[in-house]
């Protein structure tokens, strides 16, 4: 440090601090402004690039409620559309059981007319036999009582007896 002492020249040291003076304010106007505005539109770019990253991680964030609420309502509407098809189903099943029992009931009465018509039919059939029956008995009888004179006498007194006069 002595050495420099001895050796300092004032003449070299004014020219030195006006050289590098010279050189700050050239250093200045020329390239610190334009690093400068990079590191400003640098910082710019990165505070956008971070708006953007948090606009597009609020978007996301819209996005999936969105999405999820389009889902709960898709699973709503499901639900529904599901209940309403088993109501459907249920009517449906419903109404086929009370068709069929409509129609059951409509060939069970018809069933019992068929039996009653048919029981009719058979007793006035019957009713038809027995009377041919009791007229060929009576026809029989009759003319078996009929064949003595004295038997036909018996059946015209008793007739006669039978029968009131006013």
């Amino acid at each position: 440090m002595e050495k420099l002492l001895e050796e300092f020249s004032l003449g070299l040291f004014f020219w030195q601090t006006l050289l590098f003076l010279l050189l700050l304010w050239l250093l200045w106007k020329f390239a610190w402004k334009p690093i400068l505005n990079a590191v400003n539109d640098r910082e710019e770019g990165i505070k956008n690039a971070l708006q953007a990253a948090e606009d597009a991680k609020k978007e996301m964030q819209n996005v999936t409620a969105d999405s999820e609420n389009l889902l709960q309502e898709a699973r709503a509407e499901r639900e529904k559309m599901l209940k309403e098809a088993r109501e459907i189903k249920e009517k449906m099943i419903a109404d086929a059981k009370e068709q069929a029992q409509v129609e059951g009931d409509k060939m069970l009465k018809q069933a019992q007319a068929a039996i009653e018509s048919e029981k009719k039919a058979a007793v006035a059939d019957i009713k038809e036999q027995v009377a041919t029956l009791s007229v060929d008995i009576a026809e029989k009888v009759i003319k078996g009582e009929l064949s003595d004179k004295k038997k036909q006498l018996k059946v015209v007194e008793d007739m006669l007896g039978d029968v009131k006069l006013n």
